[in-house]
């Protein structure tokens, strides 16, 4: 295996173990974000209880969730 140049950052062992470190981060946030984040989630009616919640009683237009409002 060949070594790397005497002026490479990669000799220096606080440089090596960093770059193992972040990319061990690196691994595990891009894991939770595959298991807890891969696509939203849409309730049935959120619209309608937020509403309510908020406002009470109120009567809402019922549209799609794909849909936008200007």
């Amino acid at each position: 295996m060949s070594q790397p140049p005497k002026s490479s950052p990669w000799r220096i062992p606080l440089v090596r173990e960093l770059a193992v470190i972040l990319a061990i981060k690196l691994g595990v946030i891009l894991g939770i974000k595959a298991l807890w984040f891969t696509e939203p989630m849409m309730p049935k009616n959120g619209t309608e209880k937020v509403s309510e919640r908020l406002f009470g009683s109120v009567a809402v237009q019922h549209q799609s969730p794909t849909e936008e409002s200007p």
